[in-house]
Protein backbone atom coordinates (compact mmCIF):
# COMPACT_ATOMS: atom_id res chain seq x y z
CA UNK A 1 0.00 0.00 0.00
CA UNK A 2 3.05 2.33 0.64
CA UNK A 3 4.94 1.79 -2.54
CA UNK A 4 1.67 2.00 -4.12
CA UNK A 5 0.79 5.74 -2.29
CA UNK A 6 4.60 6.57 -3.23
CA UNK A 7 4.46 5.99 -6.77
CA UNK A 8 1.55 8.18 -7.11
CA UNK A 9 2.75 10.91 -5.32
CA UNK A 10 6.05 10.42 -7.74
CA UNK A 11 3.51 10.19 -10.70
CA UNK A 12 1.45 13.29 -9.25
CA UNK A 13 5.02 15.28 -8.80
CA UNK A 14 6.69 14.42 -12.37
CA UNK A 15 3.20 15.57 -13.87
CA UNK A 16 3.36 18.47 -11.94
CA UNK A 17 7.34 19.49 -13.11
CA UNK A 18 6.83 18.77 -16.68
CA UNK A 19 4.01 21.32 -16.44
CA UNK A 20 6.10 23.94 -14.67
CA UNK A 21 9.20 23.32 -17.97
CA UNK A 22 6.80 23.37 -20.25
CA UNK A 23 5.21 26.83 -19.09
CA UNK A 24 9.04 28.13 -18.70
CA UNK A 25 10.02 27.07 -22.63
CA UNK A 26 6.49 28.63 -23.32
CA UNK A 27 7.00 31.97 -21.47
CA UNK A 28 11.03 32.20 -23.50
CA UNK A 29 9.64 30.98 -26.87
CA UNK A 30 7.10 33.51 -26.50
CA UNK A 31 6.75 37.26 -27.30
CA UNK A 32 3.86 39.29 -26.06
CA UNK A 33 2.47 41.70 -28.39
CA UNK A 34 -1.05 43.47 -28.13
CA UNK A 35 -0.12 46.48 -30.98
CA UNK A 36 -2.16 46.73 -34.02
CA UNK A 37 0.23 46.18 -36.93
CA UNK A 38 -2.59 47.62 -39.22
CA UNK A 39 -2.79 51.68 -39.59
CA UNK A 40 -5.87 53.66 -40.49
CA UNK A 41 -3.32 56.08 -41.83
CA UNK A 42 -3.76 54.45 -45.55
CA UNK A 43 -7.48 53.45 -45.31
CA UNK A 44 -8.05 57.30 -44.70
CA UNK A 45 -5.87 58.53 -48.02
CA UNK A 46 -6.75 55.59 -49.83
CA UNK A 47 -9.49 57.69 -52.06
CA UNK A 48 -7.44 60.53 -51.92
CA UNK A 49 -4.10 59.46 -53.96
CA UNK A 50 -4.39 56.66 -56.61
CA UNK A 51 -1.11 55.25 -58.70
CA UNK A 52 -1.45 53.34 -61.91
CA UNK A 53 0.78 51.52 -64.08
CA UNK A 54 1.26 50.09 -67.72
CA UNK A 55 2.03 46.66 -69.00
CA UNK A 56 2.25 46.21 -72.77
CA UNK A 57 2.06 42.27 -73.66
CA UNK A 58 1.35 40.43 -76.80
CA UNK A 59 -1.51 37.48 -76.84
CA UNK A 60 -2.40 34.78 -78.96
CA UNK A 61 -5.97 35.26 -80.19
CA UNK A 62 -8.31 32.15 -79.20
CA UNK A 63 -10.02 31.97 -82.38
CA UNK A 64 -6.75 32.32 -84.88
CA UNK A 65 -3.37 32.50 -84.53
CA UNK A 66 -3.26 36.34 -84.81
CA UNK A 67 -1.29 37.71 -82.56
CA UNK A 68 -3.10 40.84 -80.10
CA UNK A 69 -1.18 43.92 -78.34
CA UNK A 70 -2.82 43.97 -75.04
CA UNK A 71 -2.11 47.53 -73.13
CA UNK A 72 -2.98 46.50 -69.62
CA UNK A 73 -3.66 49.17 -67.04
CA UNK A 74 -3.09 48.38 -63.03
CA UNK A 75 -2.73 48.95 -59.54
CA UNK A 76 -0.05 47.44 -57.90
CA UNK A 77 0.13 47.74 -54.13
CA UNK A 78 2.89 46.44 -51.44
CA UNK A 79 2.09 46.73 -47.63
CA UNK A 80 5.04 46.56 -45.76
CA UNK A 81 4.83 46.80 -41.65
CA UNK A 82 8.05 46.77 -39.44
CA UNK A 83 9.00 47.07 -35.49
CA UNK A 84 12.26 48.49 -34.79
CA UNK A 85 13.85 49.48 -31.15
CA UNK A 86 16.23 52.16 -32.85
CA UNK A 87 13.75 54.02 -34.48
CA UNK A 88 15.93 57.25 -35.90
CA UNK A 89 18.29 55.44 -37.21
CA UNK A 90 15.77 52.86 -39.09
CA UNK A 91 14.00 55.93 -40.09
CA UNK A 92 16.94 57.27 -41.55
CA UNK A 93 17.49 53.97 -43.56
CA UNK A 94 14.18 54.58 -44.96
CA UNK A 95 15.02 58.15 -46.27
CA UNK A 96 18.34 56.93 -47.71
CA UNK A 97 16.14 53.85 -49.83
CA UNK A 98 13.39 55.96 -50.90
CA UNK A 99 15.59 58.58 -52.36
CA UNK A 100 18.38 55.52 -53.89
CA UNK A 101 15.56 54.70 -55.99
CA UNK A 102 14.28 58.24 -57.48
CA UNK A 103 10.66 57.36 -55.48
CA UNK A 104 8.66 59.78 -54.05
CA UNK A 105 6.97 60.33 -50.42
CA UNK A 106 2.87 61.28 -51.50
CA UNK A 107 1.73 61.48 -47.91
CA UNK A 108 3.88 61.11 -44.68
CA UNK A 109 2.18 61.11 -41.05
CA UNK A 110 4.94 60.85 -37.69
CA UNK A 111 3.18 60.41 -34.42
CA UNK A 112 3.80 59.47 -30.95
CA UNK A 113 6.35 60.40 -28.18
CA UNK A 114 9.39 58.62 -27.89
CA UNK A 115 9.36 55.10 -27.30
CA UNK A 116 6.03 54.88 -28.75
CA UNK A 117 6.67 56.48 -32.02
CA UNK A 118 5.07 55.50 -35.73
CA UNK A 119 5.57 56.64 -39.22
CA UNK A 120 3.52 55.97 -41.85
CA UNK A 121 4.73 56.72 -45.42
CA UNK A 122 2.58 56.32 -48.85
CA UNK A 123 5.29 56.06 -51.51
CA UNK A 124 5.56 56.13 -55.27
CA UNK A 125 7.93 54.29 -57.06
CA UNK A 126 8.03 53.44 -61.10
CA UNK A 127 6.92 49.66 -62.07
CA UNK A 128 10.47 48.49 -62.83
CA UNK A 129 12.07 49.20 -59.48
CA UNK A 130 9.11 48.42 -57.36
CA UNK A 131 10.06 44.92 -56.63
CA UNK A 132 14.04 46.04 -55.90
CA UNK A 133 12.83 48.82 -53.28
CA UNK A 134 9.94 46.39 -51.90
CA UNK A 135 12.92 43.88 -50.80
CA UNK A 136 14.85 46.45 -49.59
CA UNK A 137 12.65 47.69 -47.68
CA UNK A 138 11.81 44.34 -46.25
CA UNK A 139 15.13 44.58 -44.46
CA UNK A 140 13.99 47.35 -42.28
CA UNK A 141 13.76 46.82 -38.75
CA UNK A 142 11.49 43.65 -37.71
CA UNK A 143 8.87 42.52 -40.37
CA UNK A 144 5.34 42.26 -38.57
CA UNK A 145 3.11 42.21 -41.54
CA UNK A 146 3.90 41.91 -45.63
CA UNK A 147 1.41 41.85 -48.43
CA UNK A 148 1.47 42.81 -52.38
CA UNK A 149 -1.92 43.56 -53.74
CA UNK A 150 -2.18 43.75 -57.80
CA UNK A 151 -5.70 45.04 -59.55
CA UNK A 152 -6.06 45.58 -63.09
CA UNK A 153 -7.89 49.13 -64.34
CA UNK A 154 -8.01 48.52 -68.15
CA UNK A 155 -11.79 48.53 -68.04
CA UNK A 156 -12.18 51.81 -65.56
CA UNK A 157 -9.65 53.20 -68.05
CA UNK A 158 -11.88 52.26 -70.94
CA UNK A 159 -14.40 53.02 -69.45
CA UNK A 160 -13.34 56.72 -68.52
CA UNK A 161 -12.50 57.35 -71.98
CA UNK A 162 -15.55 56.11 -73.27
CA UNK A 163 -17.76 58.52 -71.25
CA UNK A 164 -15.07 61.26 -72.31
CA UNK A 165 -15.88 60.68 -75.70
CA UNK A 166 -19.16 60.67 -75.16
CA UNK A 167 -19.68 63.98 -73.22
CA UNK A 168 -17.31 65.41 -75.68
CA UNK A 169 -19.74 64.62 -78.64
CA UNK A 170 -22.76 66.09 -76.21
CA UNK A 171 -20.92 69.01 -75.73
CA UNK A 172 -20.01 69.81 -79.91
CA UNK A 173 -23.60 69.18 -80.60
CA UNK A 174 -24.84 71.65 -77.79
CA UNK A 175 -22.42 74.25 -79.25
CA UNK A 176 -23.94 73.66 -82.18
CA UNK A 177 -27.51 74.35 -81.20
CA UNK A 178 -25.90 77.76 -80.26
CA UNK A 179 -25.12 79.25 -83.39
CA UNK A 180 -28.82 78.70 -84.50
CA UNK A 181 -29.98 81.28 -82.70
CA UNK A 182 -33.41 81.09 -80.38
CA UNK A 183 -35.03 82.26 -77.26
CA UNK A 184 -32.86 84.08 -74.44
CA UNK A 185 -33.99 81.24 -71.81
CA UNK A 186 -33.01 78.54 -74.35
CA UNK A 187 -29.96 80.00 -74.81
CA UNK A 188 -29.11 80.14 -70.99
CA UNK A 189 -30.20 76.75 -70.73
CA UNK A 190 -27.86 75.34 -73.58
CA UNK A 191 -25.13 77.23 -71.61
CA UNK A 192 -25.91 75.71 -68.12
CA UNK A 193 -25.84 72.36 -69.79
CA UNK A 194 -22.47 73.40 -71.82
CA UNK A 195 -20.81 74.15 -68.43
CA UNK A 196 -22.59 71.26 -66.20
CA UNK A 197 -20.61 69.04 -68.99
CA UNK A 198 -17.27 71.31 -69.40
CA UNK A 199 -17.21 70.87 -65.27
CA UNK A 200 -17.62 66.70 -65.82
CA UNK A 201 -14.99 66.40 -68.34
CA UNK A 202 -12.55 68.51 -65.75
CA UNK A 203 -13.25 65.47 -63.21
CA UNK A 204 -12.57 63.17 -66.04
CA UNK A 205 -9.78 64.56 -67.02
CA UNK A 206 -8.42 64.80 -63.39
CA UNK A 207 -8.85 60.67 -63.24
CA UNK A 208 -7.32 60.11 -66.57
CA UNK A 209 -4.25 62.59 -65.73
CA UNK A 210 -3.08 59.23 -63.12
CA UNK A 211 -3.14 56.97 -65.88
CA UNK A 212 -0.87 58.88 -68.09
CA UNK A 213 2.46 57.45 -68.99
CA UNK A 214 4.25 60.41 -67.02
CA UNK A 215 2.77 59.87 -64.18
CA UNK A 216 2.75 55.88 -63.46
CA UNK A 217 3.64 54.48 -60.08
CA UNK A 218 3.19 51.59 -58.11
CA UNK A 219 2.21 52.18 -54.25
CA UNK A 220 4.37 50.97 -51.27
CA UNK A 221 2.33 51.61 -48.02
CA UNK A 222 4.99 51.44 -45.30
CA UNK A 223 4.84 51.80 -41.63
CA UNK A 224 7.77 51.79 -39.08
CA UNK A 225 6.60 51.23 -35.28
CA UNK A 226 9.02 51.86 -32.22
CA UNK A 227 9.24 49.24 -29.80
CA UNK A 228 11.15 48.52 -26.42
CA UNK A 229 12.69 45.24 -25.80
CA UNK A 230 11.16 44.51 -22.43
CA UNK A 231 13.78 42.41 -20.37
CA UNK A 232 11.86 40.04 -18.18
CA UNK A 233 14.12 39.07 -15.14
CA UNK A 234 14.30 34.97 -14.38
CA UNK A 235 12.17 35.69 -11.17
CA UNK A 236 9.26 36.82 -12.62
CA UNK A 237 9.13 34.08 -14.96
CA UNK A 238 9.55 31.67 -12.59
CA UNK A 239 6.15 33.54 -10.26
CA UNK A 240 4.65 33.23 -13.57
CA UNK A 241 5.06 29.64 -14.51
CA UNK A 242 4.87 28.34 -11.06
CA UNK A 243 1.15 30.46 -11.09
CA UNK A 244 0.11 29.00 -13.86
CA UNK A 245 0.99 25.34 -13.43
CA UNK A 246 -0.28 25.15 -10.33
CA UNK A 247 -3.59 26.86 -11.04
CA UNK A 248 -3.74 24.45 -14.35
CA UNK A 249 -2.61 21.01 -12.56
CA UNK A 250 -4.73 21.56 -9.75
CA UNK A 251 -7.67 22.31 -12.09
CA UNK A 252 -6.70 19.45 -14.19
CA UNK A 253 -6.99 16.92 -11.04
CA UNK A 254 -9.59 18.25 -9.47
CA UNK A 255 -11.68 17.68 -12.83
CA UNK A 256 -10.30 13.96 -13.30
CA UNK A 257 -11.26 13.17 -9.79
CA UNK A 258 -14.77 14.58 -10.09
CA UNK A 259 -15.05 11.98 -13.50
CA UNK A 260 -13.86 9.29 -11.67
CA UNK A 261 -16.13 9.67 -8.95
CA UNK A 262 -19.18 10.32 -11.03
CA UNK A 263 -18.18 6.98 -12.70
CA UNK A 264 -18.03 5.47 -9.97
CA UNK A 265 -21.43 6.76 -8.81
CA UNK A 266 -22.70 5.56 -12.19
CA UNK A 267 -21.39 2.02 -11.38
CA UNK A 268 -22.82 1.49 -8.22
CA UNK A 269 -26.30 2.73 -9.21
CA UNK A 270 -26.25 0.13 -12.58
CA UNK A 271 -24.98 -2.62 -9.56
CA UNK A 272 -27.74 -1.67 -7.26
CA UNK A 273 -30.10 -1.58 -10.18
CA UNK A 274 -29.01 -5.47 -11.31
CA UNK A 275 -29.39 -6.90 -8.43
CA UNK A 276 -33.35 -5.23 -8.26
CA UNK A 277 -34.00 -6.94 -11.35
CA UNK A 278 -32.33 -10.16 -9.84
CA UNK A 279 -34.95 -9.68 -6.79
CA UNK A 280 -37.43 -9.20 -9.01
CA UNK A 281 -36.72 -12.09 -11.29
CA UNK A 282 -36.40 -14.46 -8.47
CA UNK A 283 -40.03 -13.64 -7.35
Amino acid sequence: MKKQLKKIIVYFVLGFFILFVFRMIYGYATVPNNRNFRSDFFDNISSVKKNYASEKYRVKSQNSSQIIKVDQKYEKIAEITSKTSDFVKEEKQVRTKILGYNAIIQFEQKRGNKGNRRLNMLIGVSPEKFDTLYKDLMSIGEIQLKKITKKDKTNEYKELNAKKASLEKIRESLIELKTKGGKIAEYMSLENRILEIEQQLQGLGVSLGDFDDENEFCTIQFSLMESRKEKISLVHRLKVSLEWTIKFYFTMVITLLMITFLAYLLLLIVDKLKIIERIFNNK
